[in-house]
């Protein structure tokens, strides 16, 4: 219980550190880590019941070769596209959004780093490394969550569209 609160003690004093646009960051990093838990869940479980449900609605009609037969199908693929699409720019939002929200965070740091030097004269070497920290750490934080974000959406669209493409092959249309 100690290293739980002295972990959560830790996590404080590091936002703290990086300022309020810190914060911010944090924040659309957990959203955009939910965002992301939900679609490896959803790939894992609703995606294939959906799939095995547009393959056996295929499956039943009688008819497939028609236009008609053909726009149905199209309609089908379409269906859980968007299921499996569903979230994704989203996510890729977010993970552009990160780098953006640690430039926002350097800025506001190097503006306390100029008003310490207008207040101080050449400077107070203690008052600049803390805006310098509060200016780096955002940055920091912002590249790791779009790093991180960036592999995982990669993963999830290449999913998606393997699973799209794997239905079309199944629901080949009959000549």
């Amino acid at each position: 219980m100690l290293e739980l609160s002295n972990a959560l003690e830790a996590i404080r004093d590091f936002l703290e550190l990086g300022g309020p646009v810190l914060r911010l960051i944090a924040w659309v990093i957990l959203f955009m880590w939910i965002l992301i838990l939900e679609r490896l869940i959803f790939f894992r479980t609703g995606l294939k019941a959906l799939t095995a449900e547009a393959i056996a609605e295929w499956e039943d009609r009688s008819e497939r070769k028609s236009w008609y037969a053909h726009e149905i199908r199209s309609k089908i693929i379409s269906k859980v596209n968007m299921a499996a699409s569903q979230g994704l720019p989203m996510i890729q939002t977010f993970v552009a959004l990160c780098p953006l929200l640690g430039l926002l965070g350097t800025v506001t740091g190097m503006i306390s780093v100029f008003e310490v030097m207008a207040v101080s004269g050449s400077g107070n070497a203690r008052s600049m490394a803390a805006g310098v920290s509060r200016a780096t750490i955002p940055t920091m934080a912002g590249m790791v969550g779009a790093l991180s974000g960036v592999f995982l959406v990669t993963i999830l669209t290449r999913t998606a569209k393997r699973s799209i493409q794997n239905l079309e092959d199944s629901m080949g249309m009959d000549h």
